[in-house]
């Protein structure tokens, strides 16, 4: 009989519970009866039946919905607009992460789609994915499609992750909290940050914007400020472009926070054609933290 999602869930964090932190009073945690999550002084965690772990310390209203979520799961997964940028990312873990076992934390996971696919490329080590996101509605939906990284709502300004236990901090597209990088990376540990650069999804913003602002983009200001908290190993231009149909544009327009700003008959306008050359740049940055 095949272990129901809560009992796997409950048997994955029991693995890794040493990376776990409690994070109302930040005590050491242990797994009860494959049941729930508790800690020194006895705060309780459940684990949800469908195979996640629900663990801020009080309620945060996320910005996006589910439907956000699925078309983004849906891009990722069923067209090969990310594929590169994923096997790039597992070659740099690869490059730099000489440990053979490797415990990865995706921050700002989303619907969990770029930490599988990441997992998925990166078979020459062995890999225990967690993702962590404070959107419960991309926390469930990670969790109904892929069993086996470990799925939790939380706060990555606020973690439930012990200090110095994680060998990898991905942080794909995704606000930050460097203190908490910091705190919770291994000595000798990784962040490895993806932001946009200047012509990333250009087209949807040639298609929906008029104004010069909304046009154009630049990262250096969040490239100076990571600088500035870790030591850069290497920073990869990525760039590449990739036709996708029309059921892809929609999903596309559905995914991104580029379109909740954009006039609706531009929106209708750009996901009515048959096809589109849709460009990927981005840069990757690969750091450690730095020592005193």
């Amino acid at each position: 009989m095949k272990k129901s999602k809560k009992i796997q869930s409950a048997e994955q964090v029991s693995a890794i519970i040493l990376a776990f932190r409690c994070p109302i009073c930040e005590s050491e945690m242990k797994v009860k009866e494959l049941k729930s999550l508790v800690c020194e002084q006895n705060h309780t965690f459940d684990f949800a039946k469908q195979g996640y772990l629900h663990l801020l310390s009080h309620p945060i209203k996320s910005q996006y919905e589910a439907d956000l979520f699925t078309a983004r799961q849906k891009i990722i997964m069923e067209s090969n607009l990310y594929t590169s940028i994923h096997q790039v990312i597992s070659k740099l873990i690869q490059k730099h992460v000489n440990v053979s076992e490797v415990l990865m934390i995706d921050l700002g996971c989303g619907e969990g789609s770029h930490l599988q696919r990441i997992l998925d490329e990166s078979i020459d080590q062995k890999f225990t994915g967690i993702g962590l996101d404070i959107a419960k509605e991309g926390i469930m939906l990670a969790a109904k499609n892929y069993e086996q990284p470990t799925w939790l709502v939380g706060d990555l300004a606020h973690s439930p992750i012990a200090d110095q236990s994680i060998d990898v901090i991905l942080n794909i597209l995704s606000p930050s909290n460097y203190q908490e990088f910091k705190r919770i990376l291994t000595e000798n540990g990784l962040v490895i940050k993806v932001v946009p650069r200047a012509n990333y999804l250009q087209e949807l913003r040639a298609a929906f914007f008029v104004k010069d602002e909304k046009r154009e983009y630049s990262n250096e200001d969040t490239i100076s400020l990571f600088q500035k908290h870790f030591h850069v190993l290497e920073r990869v231009h990525f760039h590449d472009s990739k036709k996708i149909t029309r059921n892809e544009l929609e999903n596309l327009v559905r995914m991104t926070p580029l379109s909740w700003s954009a006039d609706p008959e531009r929106k209708l306008a750009f996901v009515n054609q048959s096809s589109h050359e849709i460009t990927i740049d981005l840069d990757i940055l690969i750091g450690k933290n730095i020592v005193e």
